[in-house]
């Protein structure tokens, strides 16, 4: 085959990738593009949160775990399995909880009751189920198209589509010769409109390929990471909340630990001097044990850090997993997310969290 009808089929192949899977891309840019602000929009779907008096229990920095977790449980007596607690990130932000696998939901991979709690009252500010929400919504949409597991496999079938697309466009685009690289960065402003609609095409895909390739890849590792661990030699995996075990339907409750979620707290804080408490994980059952999700410094995601530190039922330490020890692979699934939101460069790259 000569270089002419090799450029015809990689030219064919970007145009009916373009028309096809590019269509999925443009749905996914669109959705992506809001849930880059996704709590920001969420709360505002939510009661104002109180601002901090003399008379409020404390800040969102200073709000007793253990006080959450007891509202939590008075208020949801039949919740038996345990809850995933996010502390507020920034004033006037919520504390959020999550019950992984609500009854009216369990059969779905990821759709947890989603409550959330004024973090200077302790009061319940709102209670729903994620699917039911704009943002949770749109994030399903943007993650598994509405279609749960299988949309997961859709969508990562996609990515290696649009990838293919990418590198088809650049191939395309690489100029043959040392004089015509000049040509191949100019813009026609004076030419015929279809010619210039071609270099508007050229030149967005050439100084976007980029950005493009980062939101692909990683999105494609994201949607199935099982496909890659073995490659990159990653150890831990990137767990995902949908990744828990369902807990049986009927659960007793979790006896009380000896020591309160406070006092872990303390005990978790002080094995990383300097760290931040995010998460805190309540046990699922008798055999389930307390994590508290810590972020260090230096970490790629604020929001989803991955530094850990376990206790079990009675509240005695079991290990720690900090996030400085990973292998590279495993840094690389944990710099996944805030690439692909753009967290991992600030607010400039396309905003602070999602």
């Amino acid at each position: 085959m000569n270089q002419l009808k090799l450029r015809r089929l990689w030219l064919q192949l970007h145009l009916y990738l373009g028309l096809s899977v590019g269509a999925v891309f443009v749905l996914l840019g669109l959705t992506g593009s809001l849930l880059v602000f996704y709590t920001t929009l969420d709360n505002l779907a939510l009661p104002a949160v109180t601002r901090p008096g003399s008379s409020q229990p404390g800040s969102p920095q200073t709000v007793s775990p253990q006080a959450i977790l007891d509202k939590l449980r008075a208020d949801f007596p039949a919740r038996t399995a345990g809850w995933r607690i996010e502390l507020p990130l920034h004033e006037g932000d919520p504390v959020l909880a999550r019950y992984l696998k609500p009854a009216e939901t369990r059969q779905l991979h990821f759709a947890p009751l989603m409550v959330t709690l004024d973090p200077h009252t302790l009061e319940i500010t709102s209670e729903r189920l994620w699917g039911n929400t704009v943002m949770t919504w749109l994030y399903d949409l943007h993650y598994t198209l509405l279609l749960d597991l299988d949309g997961k496999t859709i969508l990562a079938i996609a990515s290696l589509l649009m990838l293919i697309s990418l590198l088809t466009g650049l191939y395309l685009w690489w100029p043959q010769g040392r004089g015509n690289w000049r040509k191949a960065f100019a813009y026609r402003r004076n030419a015929h409109l279809y010619k210039r609609i071609y270099d508007w095409h050229k030149l967005a895909g050439v100084y976007g390929l980029l950005v493009l390739l980062i939101l692909v890849v990683s999105g494609l590792m994201l949607e199935k990471p099982s496909w890659f661990e073995p490659w990159i030699g990653a150890k831990h995996g990137l767990q995902h909340m949908g990744s828990a075990a369902t807990p049986p339907e009927h659960a007793a409750a979790i006896p009380a630990a000896a020591l309160s979620l406070d006092q872990m707290a303390v005990i978790a804080l002080a094995q990383f001097p300097g760290s931040r408490l995010r998460w805190i994980y309540t046990p699922d059952s008798a055999q389930g044990q307390y994590q508290f999700r810590l972020y260090q410094p230096g970490e790629p995601g604020l929001r989803f850090p991955k530094t850990t530190v376990q206790f079990d039922l009675q509240g005695q330490l079991l290990g720690q997993h900090d996030y400085f020890a990973d292998s590279a692979g495993d840094k690389l699934l944990n710099w996944l997310h805030p690439l692909h939101n753009g967290e991992a460069f600030g607010w400039w790259a396309a905003g602070w969290y999602c």
